[in-house]
C-alpha cells in the first residue's frame, strides 16, 4: 500500500510541476535598444577636451582637402548625423590613404601620422557600431566621443608641431 501511495503522490507532484509556466530570466534590453538615434543634445553632454586649429596651423593646412573632409565628418557627427557611414563602399580607407599621401610638409611628422592612424581606427569602430542594429545608444555615444577625441588630438598634434617650429631658441 505504501508503494502505491508514494507512486501516486510522485506522479501527482510531477504532473503539477510540469504544468507551471517556466520563467525566463532574460535581461531587459528594452531601455537600451529603444532608440539608437543620437541627438545633438546627447552629444553636447560628452566629456572630452576639444582642440581647434591655431591660426598658423589653419593657414599651413588650408589646401589639405582630406583634412577638410575629416573636419566636415567631425562636424556632422557632433550634430548626430552619421549618414557618412551608411555608404556601401569603403570611403574611410580612401580618405585616410589620401590624407597620409597629401599631408602638408609643415605638419608631416611621425606623431601626426600616428594620430591619423588612431583616427582611422576610431572611424572604423564608429562605422561598424553605427551600422549594427544591436548597438546600444550608450555604446554608440562612447564611440562618437572616442572619434571626436582622436580628431581633437590630431588638431593638438599639428598645433604643437607648428608651435615648436616657430620657437627660435639660440644656443650659447
Amino acid at each position: 500500500m505504501n508503494i502505491k501511495f508514494l507512486a501516486t503522490l510522485s506522479l501527482f507532484v510531477i504532473f503539477f510541476c510540469c504544468k507551471q509556466k517556466q520563467e525566463t530570466n532574460l535581461p531587459d534590453n528594452k531601455d537600451e535598444n529603444i532608440s539608437q538615434d543620437i541627438t545633438e543634445k546627447d552629444l553636447s553632454k560628452l566629456n572630452y577636451i576639444e582642440f581647434t586649429l591655431d591660426e598658423k596651423t589653419a593657414k599651413a593646412i588650408a589646401d589639405w582637402n582630406e583634412y577638410n573632409e575629416l573636419q566636415t565628418i567631425a562636424t556632422n557627427v557632433k550634430k548626430g548625423d552619421l549618414s557618412y557611414f551608411d555608404n556601401d563602399e569603403d570611403p574611410i580607407k580612401v580618405l585616410i590613404k589620401n590624407s597620409k599621401q597629401t599631408i602638408p610638409n609643415a605638419v608631416n611628422t611621425e606623431p601626426t601620422l600616428a594620430r591619423i592612424t588612431a583616427l582611422e581606427t576610431k572611424l572604423y569602430k564608429l562605422e561598424n557600431l553605427s551600422n549594427l542594429s544591436t548597438t546600444s545608444k550608450k555604446e554608440l555615444t562612447e564611440s562618437i566621443r572616442e572619434f571626436l577625441e582622436s580628431f581633437s588630438n590630431l588638431n593638438f598634434q599639428m598645433n604643437k608641431k607648428l608651435e615648436k617650429d616657430s620657437q627660435n631658441i639660440e644656443k650659447p
